[in-house]
């Protein structure tokens, strides 16, 4: 009598061998190691945003007393508590996407061993992304929780800052990922707080856009935390406009483009 043995079948790879449908084992993996070595990294991100709400906010606050928004006068700290959301989401997608992923690229070769395995690029991409837009959310539920205890919450539909702060992360997690595939050095890696610095202090974080004159607004227009900025700045103090739509599309676009960039350029690497 013979014995008989069952074997699982390996997912096969579709979309053009671009995905084999099995994300959530990078989001796992990811998860895991996070939790066994990287949580302080993890929890000094929702520190920091914290740290310039209080001297800001609180300080300074104290000081400037009300500011100006689209017609209504509302605390210096409400004002600047929703930029410091949609940076600190930048922040965390960012370096999960490109430090790690630089990592995890050029040195550990994560990637080319699971791409040996039935994980195609989309795989790696939509799971990396996700990583990132987890660790948002957790600031972004942290970070609404302490505004609340605050006082600086002033509409409903700050609940609804939550999915949008994980739409920030996703775009500026698809898009530093798409970075970080061309870059080979560390030197080339220095290159990125020279596009988030100017971004954080100009996307109209600490005071109003008209404060500079029009040619520098139109600048700071095309910065994409200028658009998360304000699409949070919405929800958390009422003041919603007709522009919402176009701060969610910026978004939309940034996600597709990054995925797209991504998934070849992993494909060209490691597959062709």
């Amino acid at each position: 009598m013979s014995a008989t043995t069952t074997t699982t079948p390996i997912p096969r790879r579709r979309f053009g061998g671009l995905s084999s449908g099995n994300a959530k084992s990078i989001i796992e993996r990811g998860l895991a190691a996070t939790m066994s070595s990287n949580y302080l990294v993890v929890l000094s991100g929702f520190f920091e945003p914290v740290f310039y709400l209080l001297s800001m906010g609180v300080g300074l606050g104290g000081i400037i007393g009300n500011i100006e928004l689209n017609g209504a006068q509302i605390p210096y700290g409400a004002f600047i508590a929703p930029a410091l959301l949609a940076v600190s989401a930048m922040n965390g997608a960012i370096y999960d996407s490109t430090w790690n992923v630089f990592f995890k690229l050029n040195f550990a070769k994560l990637y080319q061993t699971m791409l040996l395995t039935s994980l195609g690029p989309l795989d790696v991409a939509v799971g990396e992304i996700t990583l990132a837009l987890v660790r948002g959310g957790v600031y972004a539920v942290g970070f609404l929780i302490v505004m609340q205890i605050m006082g600086l919450v002033l509409s409903p539909l700050a609940i609804l800052a939550i999915p949008a702060v994980l739409l920030i992360a996703a775009g500026f997690a698809s898009i530093g990922m798409a970075f970080t595939s061309y870059m080979k050095t560390f030197q080339q890696m220095d290159w990125l707080p020279m596009v988030m610095l100017p971004m954080f202090l100009f996307s109209a974080t600490f005071y109003p856009i008209t404060v500079y004159p029009e040619a520098i607004q139109i600048m700071v227009e095309c910065f994409p935390l200028w658009h998360g900025v304000e699409l949070i700045r919405m929800l958390t103090t009422g003041a919603v406009t007709s522009m919402i739509g176009v701060h969610i599309g910026y978004y939309v676009v940034m996600l597709g483009a990054g995925v797209s960039v991504v998934t070849r350029r992993l494909r060209a690497l490691f597959l062709d």
